[in-house]
């Protein structure tokens, strides 16, 4: 999220609860299986527990999920399972608590880690754990990686992609991982010749933008050094997986010898997937999005509102047949993952 907040939006340029769950009612009948819920964080809505009560009682979704930061799941876990939530993606960065509350920017680590247990505990499968992987910060990757192994969590690490803020590149206001004395209101953060710390101390000479592609880490360099050091650590190396545990999306997964989970890679950048991909996103304020890194979108609401189903099926045709076959070099995207959905 921008430090500054996000303006704000009348609730009528909002889809309600009741609006969303006829759209997938309609959807649902032209084949859609799986949905999920994400945000922003959709935990703090009070119409969540209502919206996946209304979406399970469509009867050819098969399966519900729901994308959080995992600091409300230990209270809300029994609700949202009772209202048939089937899974959950929790985001996890990094272990280490100070680099945490950089990232998230007033997050608690021990938040999350509890949102974890709490998921296992109440029974939602599989439990994923998502992690974006910056160059820059030189995150304890392996650590994260060993959550796969005692117990059945399936880490997932993607690729750092240019979401948000076209046009804006280099603009320090609009960093999204600002570390110590590099915030928005900090002149440093505008020097064009200032450096990144790193969780290791080591200085990266980049601006301070949103995005820099030479913050990816290629999903192969990424695997080929968890392997590597797991191997120093006694853990062995990761062996492919030829099962993906629960969903069809785009992830390839990994594992330690005997682990209990799993460790995927999502390689967006390195390796495009469009191809294979099935996801269709419906934004809050009412159009689909065929793919995250194209700024086209189809409004839906209107017809939604008009009562006008046959219309809104079209949109739906209409958006899906425009699926891009792939991707060129994405440079940013008008709207942050924020307000797409993730």
């Amino acid at each position: 999220m921008p430090p500054e907040g996000v303006a704000r939006r009348d609730h009528t340029e909002l889809l309600t609860a009741e609006e969303t769950a006829h759209f997938v009612r309609l959807a649902a009948a032209e084949g859609i299986r799986h949905v999920r819920l994400t945000g922003g964080e959709p935990l703090v809505s009070r119409r969540i527990v209502p919206l996946i009560r209304a979406i399970r009682a469509i009867p050819q979704v098969e399966d519900i999920s729901l994308t959080t930061n995992g600091a409300l799941l230990p209270a809300l876990a029994p609700e949202l399972r009772d209202a048939g939530l089937d899974r959950v993606n929790i985001s996890l960065d990094t272990l280490d608590p100070e680099q945490f509350a950089q990232i998230t920017r007033c997050g608690r680590l021990e938040q999350t880690l509890a949102g974890i247990d709490a998921a296992l505990d109440f029974g939602f499968s599989p439990v994923k754990v998502n992690s974006v992987v910056v160059r820059r910060l030189d995150q304890d990757v392996l650590g994260l990686a060993r959550l796969s192994v005692d117990r059945p969590i399936h880490v997932r690490f993607i690729e750092y992609m240019p979401i948000g803020g076209k046009g804006n590149r280099g603009q320090g206001d609009r960093e999204p991982h600002c570390l110590p004395g590099m915030g928005a209101n900090n002149p440093v953060a505008h020097d064009a010749a200032s450096s990144y710390p790193t969780q290791s101390g080591a200085q990266d000479a980049l601006k301070p933008g949103t995005w820099n592609e030479s913050d990816i880490v290629p999903s192969d360099e990424l695997r080929e050094r968890i392997s590597r050091e797991g191997i120093a650590a006694g853990l062995g190396p990761l062996e492919p997986v030829g099962t993906a545990p629960g969903g069809v999306g785009p992830a390839r997964y990994w594992r330690f010898a005997a682990a209990a989970g799993t460790v995927g890679f999502i390689s967006a950048m390195s390796n495009h997937f469009c191809a294979q991909c099935n996801r269709l996103r419906l934004t809050s304020d009412g159009k689909l999005r065929p793919c995250l890194f194209s700024d086209d979108e189809y409004l839906v609401r209107d017809a939604l509102r008009d009562h006008d189903d046959a219309l809104a099926r079209a949109i739906y045709r209409e958006a899906v047949a425009r699926k891009p076959k792939e991707h060129d070099r994405v440079d940013g995207t008008t709207r942050f993952m924020s307000q797409i959905g993730g």
